[in-house]
């Protein structure tokens, strides 16, 4: 199917470019020397009009300038110095797209006089016709400079150092150098800008890949000869995206990637938050080897308060219905024993993994105990009603009163610090950090799961419904305010190994599976805050409770 213009970005056809050409006294920028301004706008291949002006630029012309371009003393002295010319050339300019050849040598040289003025530089984006030139006709030519390329091309139209001449053969240039790009599948603007990296890339060739691809939110698959996916990617604008691996990026899995890769496929999705969950959807079910995001998601582990008759913390991977709580997931092992270590630090719970009452023989208390820093039953100093008391904080430090927690915690850091042990209140603030980002990320996740049937619209243009914090389908909203056929999600959420994983209890531990897909919707959230306009919703989707500290260093 033939795309739109608008999945191409602005179409090149409809773009007005202002092709500017300078002549100066030499030099540099910061000197100003401005002799002479010519342009010439353009659209469509049509000459929209043209501008032409000497410039006094207030110090003499060296001799070998004048014997290059022509221009003399006597000929720029009556012209207006360039405070008077620039408003003429910037209304002539206006929003055009500013082409040149070597066009960083002119901007330079405005910009400084603008700046001179007490004007702001200028805000247009620009093409440079010898960049272009660089990657399309080098082949072809012994040179890239302006008279080279109009003698090889034979152009309307000659450079003669006189900065119209230059101006009017750089947009015959510009002409012909944009016929040469669409067979790399430029017809756009941003393609276009993108256009002299990408051809230089060692798999240009495989360009032709994205010609099918939309300005489109959605999801991008790499797929190999053998038909696997390598990678698995999401994007606001899936050509600019995909295109963008052409240019710029070296990393080596990137240039692996590109080598490996045959066929790309895409799925346009009604907003970047479907487009957002279907990416984690697709990893967790595609597990592609190039992906690196969401796709440890097994390796998850959890922070357990145990149910025996003195509760210990204990990081396993698997939840069980056995009355603990259970904090998490969390990103890896050494995260929660991260996690651990903070809430142990606040409250002396035990450490020992010795199971009380079963008369184990011990020579002594546990390390912990000997120190002071745990309550422990293997030392017989705690009693069954005082050890209750600790746990009883730590639950509700991990439910509802995160600064029973975290207060002890800063205190300890700011005694330590008192005290010139920078390394341990480092430690001690880490520690903390730890746990502040883990009942954050916990108390996000609980909102989104207790909200229940959430509808929202993001400006007026599209919505999306969650089910629990999951995403069950997204749709645009037409012209006339009514909705348009619901878009739903391209994968089924129970994908093999999600199966049985959607809990009926919002209130239970979540799933590891689905961590990934909770958090991708709470950062879109919290992005998207002020665009976002609930319609409906069982309860408030956002964590409501007052905002936890960071611990972060300034």
């Amino acid at each position: 199917m033939q795309r739109s213009f608008d999945d191409l970005g602005t179409p090149l056809h409809e773009v007005t470019f202002c092709v500017v050409d300078l002549e100066t006294t030499g030099g540099s920028a910061a000197d100003g020397g401005i002799t002479e301004i010519g342009a010439v706008r353009l659209r469509g291949g049509e000459c929209l009009g043209t501008f032409q002006t000497f410039v006094n630029p207030g110090c003499a012309i060296p001799r070998q300038i004048t014997m290059l371009t022509g221009i003399t003393q006597s000929m720029v002295a009556p012209a207006p110095p360039p405070d008077t010319v620039l408003p003429t050339f910037l209304e002539f300019l206006g929003d055009a797209v500013i082409v040149g050849h070597n066009v960083r040598y002119d901007l330079g040289y405005l910009n400084g006089a603008l700046e001179r003025s007490g004007r702001p530089r200028l805000p247009n984006r620009s093409i440079d016709t010898v960049a272009l030139a660089r990657r399309l006709v080098r082949d072809e030519v012994p040179n890239c400079r302006l008279g080279t390329l109009a003698d090889r091309f034979r152009l309307a139209h000659r450079p003669s150092h006189r900065a119209l001449d230059d101006a009017l053969a750089t947009g015959d240039l510009l002409h012909l150098l944009i016929e040469r790009a669409a067979a790399f599948g430029v017809c756009g603007l941003d393609d276009l800008a993108a256009l002299p990296k990408m051809a230089a890339h060692p798999q240009a060739a495989k360009l032709r890949l994205t010609d099918s691809l939309p300005r489109k939110p959605g999801v991008y698959l790499f797929l190999d000869g053998g038909g696997r996916t390598l990678y698995v990617g999401k994007a606001t604008d899936l050509r600019s995206r995909v295109r963008s691996y052409f240019s710029g990026d070296d990393r080596r899995k990137v240039g692996q990637l590109l080598r490996e890769v045959e066929r790309i496929d895409h799925v346009v999705c009604p907003s970047p938050l479907e487009a957002a969950v279907l990416e984690v959807r697709l990893i967790h079910r595609l597990e592609p080897r190039f992906n690196r995001q969401s796709t440890t998601w097994r390796r998850y582990t959890y922070l357990k308060l145990t149910a025996e008759r003195f509760p210990r913390l204990s990081v396993v991977r698997v939840i069980r219905d056995d009355g603990a709580l259970y904090l998490g997931p969390l990103p890896s092992t050494r995260a929660a024993k991260r996690v651990a270590e903070a809430i142990e630090t606040a409250v002396p719970l035990r450490r020992c993994t010795a199971v009380p009452g079963r008369g184990q023989s011990r020579s002594g208390p546990c390390a912990p105990a000997q120190l002071g820093v745990a309550t422990c039953p293997c030392a017989d100093s705690v009693t069954d009603a005082a050890y209750a008391g600790h746990v009883e904080t730590v639950r509700r430090g991990l439910l509802h009163e995160p600064a029973l927690l975290l207060e002890p915690l800063h205190a300890k850091m700011c005694a330590l610090a008192a005290a010139e042990r920078f390394e341990e209140a480092a430690d001690l603030r880490d520690r903390a950090a730890a746990l502040a980002g883990a009942l954050r990320r916990q108390r996000r996740f609980d909102a989104l799961r207790q909200a229940g049937r959430v509808v929202v619209e993001v400006d007026g243009r599209s919505r999306a419904e969650l089910q629990g914090g999951r995403l069950q389908r997204a749709w645009t909203v037409g012209p006339s305010g009514i909705a348009a056929v619901p878009l739903p999600l391209d994968l089924d959420p129970a994908a093999p190994d999600h199966v049985g994983t959607s809990p009926a209890d919002p209130h239970a531990p979540l799933p590891k599976a689905l961590a990934d897909e909770l958090a991708c919707v709470a950062s879109w959230f919290d992005r998207q805050a002020h665009r976002i306009r609930v319609v409906h919703a069982d309860a408030d989707p956002r964590a409501v409770e007052p905002t936890l500290p960071s611990f972060e260093v300034a």
